[in-house]
């Protein structure tokens, strides 16, 4: 397979690990498209959750997920079951690993929460502190969490891709990748 081809959607299965190796969450998705070192999934929530900063997000609700091989962070592009943009979420955590059907990745707690007029909120700063101290986070994966997020803030700020294409159709955002 050449690594910037649209793919036949196959059904992965996405493992979130904690620094200490813990699983922190888990669920299944479709793979998209992979182009070089980004890998796009599309999820659907099965069940409604409750979130503290996002409210109710019903089953149902579209998730676009952009993983890089070689970046600290990821990107969910949140939309409802009708298509309408909702917000993005990104991630800091360890550059995406995918083999056997399954990619995987360590969250490093701090979360970035994008609304539809781009204004952001940095969230779990805190508990990144914390866990500086309580999983032992060495000083590399402290110094590549805050350049991420650094990167990341750009990438909002300038609306370079991902954050390009929030109101393309579902066709034009497969197009786009």
């Amino acid at each position: 397979m050449r690594q910037d081809e649209t793919l036949a959607p196959s059904r992965l299965e996405v493992i979130v690990r904690k620094y200490d190796g813990t699983e922190h969450r888990r669920w299944h998705a479709d793979l998209i498209k992979q182009r070089g070192p980004l890998i796009v999934l599309e999820g659907i929530f099965e069940s409604e959750v409750e979130h503290q900063l996002m409210g109710r997000i019903t089953s149902g609700t579209r998730s676009v997920e952009y993983y890089w091989l070689d970046r600290c962070y990821n990107v969910f592009r949140l939309t409802d079951k009708e298509g309408t943009f909702r917000s993005f979420y990104c991630n800091i955590g360890t550059p995406a690993v995918l083999a056997d059907s399954v990619l995987t990745y360590v969250d490093l707690d701090i979360d970035v929460l994008v609304e539809l007029d781009f204004s952001y909120r940095v969230i779990d700063l805190d508990e990144f502190e914390a866990n500086v101290v309580t999983q032992g986070y060495s000083q590399e994966v402290q110094s590549k969490a805050r350049t991420a997020l650094a990167e990341l803030i750009t990438l909002i700020e300038e609306r370079q891709f991902p954050f390009s294409g929030r109101s393309f159709s579902d066709s034009q955002l497969r197009r786009s990748l």
